[in-house]
């Protein structure tokens, strides 16, 4: 799959390819009924754009039952998830199925400013630096739901990593209204990063780089990947499943595993 850094708009016009695939996103958004009125459009929207400029290969019909992808190129067909794996996999089943190969990009914000709004009044707080960053464990979590497709041949995945703007309602439970608040847009600011997950020894980059070299348990990995026991499960289900770890024996009455596949 085609990546490039910058794309040429005329002689001698070169923007970055991330800043004109945002750009036309939000255009497109403002057009119709405005940024946030559906959820996650304008991050939905722009890694469209990014992974494919070209609207002619946007949301078509592959022929399979009632399932439309969102890119369907010469490169395969590539679904857009910003979240909830579950959703997706019985089209993931169906295109596999059909002989498609299949890329799934997931975006996730590297760093985060919250701002909140009032649902009443459209009042919008001043954005905060949010102190959580993203974790690949989180990644995993969600490839947990999808665990039967890992390893198969023409499934591929590409995690994102983007800072973003996150918009949430004061409609929460709490006397603050912010816990059990719904999300209204998710927009992203600047690309940091994409991670490749292609064959089985791209998973290693699941494992933090501290740990890779010797055995360790979950609790190893929730302290080197700074995230909870149940992602590090959840990584550590992933690991198993794609044949990147082992289990070896037990320490402290945690399982020990140890690593049985090298990066690619």
């Amino acid at each position: 799959m085609k990546e490039n850094s910058f794309i040429t708009l005329g002689i001698g016009i070169r923007m970055d390819k991330f800043e004109v695939a945002k750009a036309k996103a939000v255009s497109r958004l403002e057009n119709r009924n405005g940024i946030g009125t559906l959820g996650e459009r304008v991050l939905h929207l722009t890694m469209k754009f990014y992974f494919e400029p070209d609207e002619d290969y946007h949301e078509v019909a592959v022929g399979i039952g009632r399932y439309v992808a969102d890119i369907a190129n010469d490169d395969g067909i590539i679904e857009i998830q910003t979240r909830n794996f579950s959703a997706l996999r019985a089209k993931l089943e169906a295109f596999l199925e059909a002989g498609h190969r299949v890329t799934v990009v997931h975006p996730m914000h590297a760093t985060k400013w919250l701002s909140w709004v009032d649902p009443k009044t459209g009042e919008t707080s001043p954005k905060r630096k949010s102190p959580k960053a993203g974790s690949l464990a989180r990644f995993a979590d969600e490839l947990v739901r999808v665990r039967p497709l890992l390893g198969h041949p023409k499934l591929s995945f590409a995690v994102v990593f983007c800072d973003m703007e996150e918009y949430r309602y004061l409609n929460g439970w709490s006397h603050d209204k912010k816990r059990g608040s719904s999300r209204m847009d998710r927009v992203p600011v600047a690309l940091r990063e994409v991670l490749w997950f292609r064959e089985a020894g791209d998973f290693v980059g699941l494992i933090p780089e501290g740990i890779r070299g010797s055995a360790f348990t979950s609790a190893d990995f929730a302290k080197a990947a700074k995230c909870s026991r149940k992602l590090a499960q959840s990584a550590l289900t992933v690991l198993r499943e794609v044949g990147v770890i082992e289990k070896i024996g037990v320490e402290k009455r945690y399982h020990l595993y140890r690593v049985i596949k090298e990066g690619s």
